[in-house]
């Protein structure tokens, strides 16, 4: 935005001392990830730019470790290329596998996470609803609650789901949710209900309920009616809200720490072992792969929000 040309010289030094500092803040936020991409190009082992990268010599880089995503753990990766080195692949790499968990873990987490945050926003967007501001406190307390307490509490409630039911006399026949995909799943779920409400409470701020009403009085039920006129209008604010759960599925670590057991290997878990276990750079490939990965996400709640802004009528076409 350009000064206006009666600004007084205090002004312009505030502006551009203003603008300065925004653009420190910047490069001090996305710095550390913007670092990680050209050593994911290294062709050496190491966690620094080494000479010849710093001399922009060719040499100093190198694919090997995006490679090494595709045959780390294969049981022959030197194997010529063709349809049994993909199936190798596809079966044994670690990181591969770590994918397809952490891929399976978050499509059903966020299908979950989606429909009980949309019916949970849509109740809490009722006025006559009793005790609203409670019950969206405790709803989106797993969003404020270190997550470090929240897997805790997971875990022990996980390893013995049924020991409530036996304090209030009952004895049902439960097994162990802890180790299973069921549980990392719930536990995702768990971790992105809070993100669904925020996002879908926020996109019916601005929903009309007389359009409900005018609905039913032509004759619609309340189900033709959701899905007719209240769900198109609020669907891009159900998709970011979904996004926003896949994403935090996608990220998560602690909960997986503490419930996942050894078959439940996701992307973060899989990091957290290579950084312990041998240290390798592939992480900082993998790094690459998923900061791009959350740029493509972020664009896309980003269009999906201004376009729920133009069906609300909140800013022009």
């Amino acid at each position: 935005m350009a000064l206006p040309t009666y600004a007084s010289p205090l002004e312009k030094v505030w502006h551009y001392a203003y603008l300065a500092l925004c653009a420190a803040i910047f490069f001090f936020l996305i710095a550390p990830i913007v670092v990680v991409i050209p050593l994911s190009f290294n062709a050496e082992p190491y966690f620094t730019f080494t000479d010849k990268m710093l001399s922009f010599d060719p040499e100093g880089y190198s694919l090997r470790w995006y490679r090494s995503l595709l045959t780390f753990g294969m049981a022959n990766p030197d194997a010529p290329g063709g349809l049994s080195w993909w199936a190798d692949a596809w079966q044994n790499a670690k990181w591969v596998k770590a994918a397809k968990s952490s891929i399976i873990i978050g499509f059903f987490s966020t299908i979950l996470a989606t429909v009980l945050g949309t019916l949970a926003a849509l109740g809490l967007s009722r006025p006559e609803m009793p005790f609203r501001r409670i019950i969206m406190a405790v709803l989106i307390s797993p969003m404020i609650v270190p997550i470090i307490i929240t897997a805790t509490g997971m875990f022990f409630f996980y390893s013995n789901p049924c020991e409530p039911l036996t304090w209030i006399g009952l004895n049902p026949e439960c097994g162990r949710l802890a180790g299973t995909y069921l549980g990392v799943i719930l536990a995702h779920a768990t971790l992105g209900i809070p993100f669904v409400i925020i996002t879908v409470t926020a996109t019916l701020i601005g929903f009309d309920q007389s359009l409900n009403r005018a609905a039913a009085s032509l004759g619609a039920n309340p189900r033709t009616t959701f899905f007719r006129i209240t769900m198109p209008l609020i669907l891009p604010g159900v998709i970011s809200g979904a996004l926003f759960a896949f994403v935090t599925s996608f990220d998560e670590v602690v909960a997986v720490l503490f419930i996942a057991g050894p078959d439940q290997q996701t992307i973060p878990r899989q990091m957290w072992n290579g950084i312990r276990e041998q240290i390798s750079p592939a992480i900082l490939a993998v790094a690459t792969l998923l900061v791009i990965f959350s740029i493509a996400l972020l664009t896309t709640v980003e269009l999906l929000r201004r376009r729920s802004e133009r069906l609300r009528g909140l800013t022009p076409s």
